[in-house]
């Protein structure tokens, strides 16, 4: 089971999920997006928050406000972490989660801990959190058909965009062709003008 949070604190409203418990979270890891952005408590156990950019936003792109939404629901989701003051918040994107077969469910590590963002969160704020609550619904969604269709959507984007790129680059050879017998054209029918003006005959000579 997959909970999912509804962020309105941006226009249009962004959707904010987690597993409902450790083996879920193994399915979220396992079938993420790339365009996925996932957050923890640093150091202290707590839910895997997963924040879905849209096509073409980054990391950097993330509004303030929606990253203090995401940091709260995740302290929220954490036994430890939401009694504590002065915690920190790691997020990273989903691509930069590291899993070996040695690890227990739920368990991550990183490809590269530069990539790795840090924030500091001072206190719980209940009106965000009872916000989100709010919003709040279950599902029970096919994370690897969800993943394989993105996929698959993905391949034929790209296949239309190289079909265009070639359509493209074919018209304009084909442009490039005409113009080039255009020109050779003009050239030829000066050529012939010139040699049609002249009649063989001396205008100077008297008969």
């Amino acid at each position: 089971m997959v909970f999912y949070f509804t962020s309105n604190v941006v226009s249009p409203p962004v959707t904010l999920f987690m597993g409902a418990d450790k083996h879920e979270n193994e399915d979220l890891i396992k079938w993420g997006w790339p365009e996925d952005v996932w957050f923890h408590v640093d150091k202290v156990s707590s839910a895997h928050v997963y924040l879905r950019l849209a096509p073409g936003q980054t990391i950097d792109d993330i509004p303030n406000s929606v990253l203090d939404d995401a940091c709260q629901l995740v302290k929220a989701n954490s036994i430890l972490g939401n009694k504590m003051n002065d915690i920190d918040i790691v997020y990273t994107m989903w691509s930069n989660l590291k899993k070996t077969p040695s690890m227990e469910a739920g368990q991550v590590a990183f490809h590269k801990d530069k990539d790795v963002r840090k924030v500091r969160v001072a206190k719980r704020c209940n009106e965000i959190v009872n916000r989100l609550q709010k919003t709040k619904r279950e599902s029970f969604p096919d994370l690897r058909q969800e993943r394989e269709s993105r996929d698959r959507s993905e391949r034929e984007d790209k296949k239309k965009l190289l079909r265009e790129k070639k359509e493209k680059e074919k018209e304009e050879e084909k442009r490039k062709k005409e113009e080039a017998e255009l020109r050779s054209y003009a050239t030829l029918m000066k050529a012939e003008n010139m040699t049609t003006n002249y009649d063989g005959n001396d205008s100077d000579e008297f008969m």
